[in-house]
């Protein structure tokens, strides 16, 4: 049986737990397909105050994208956020609540959101790990990409999804 949750319109408040899952998750999750280093260029650990300026342009980021949580009571366990123009930038579930129908419920949201505001088509890049679930929802794989994150080489793939 999965977790109960509710997915709802991000807050200003969130940031901070989204900023936590997010280098959890890539830590624990994605270990299996990418390297220490590239998990470390991709999450890495950060003083005090450059966490403060990565909650800043995530604050920033979701504020102006289409932005769901999912929760469980007060503790967010996933979120995704998409632009105006379809581009699904994030889209992450928390480390134990993996395969629990939380990204399905987030993708849900965020997709119909983007159809109404004329979006035809979505377009993401997504890690290797990611790339079964996001075939899964119906997206292509355009092909697969080599980006530098820090200076560290590492793959995902160009996905999309008409409608």
């Amino acid at each position: 049986m999965g977790t109960l949750f509710s997915v709802r319109e991000f807050q200003l408040t969130d940031v901070d737990q989204i900023a936590t899952l997010f280098y959890d998750t890539v830590h624990a999750i994605n270990a299996h397909d990418y390297t220490a280093e590239q998990l470390a260029a991709w999450a890495p650990k950060l003083s005090a105050d450059e966490r403060e300026e990565k909650i800043q342009r995530l604050r920033a980021s979701l504020s102006q994208n289409i932005s769901y949580v999912a929760v469980v009571g007060d503790t967010v366990i996933g979120f995704a956020d998409i632009t105006g123009n379809g581009y699904l930038d994030h889209l992450f579930v928390h480390k134990d609540f993996q395969g629990q129908g939380i990204a399905s419920g987030l993708l849900r949201r965020v997709e119909p959101e983007a159809l109404g505001r004329g979006v035809k088509q979505i377009s993401t890049d997504v890690s290797i790990t990611a790339k079964p679930f996001f075939e899964h929802k119906g997206y292509v794989a355009v092909c697969p990409q080599t980006i530098s994150v820090r200076g560290v080489s590492m793959g995902n793939f160009k996905m999309i999804k008409g409608f």
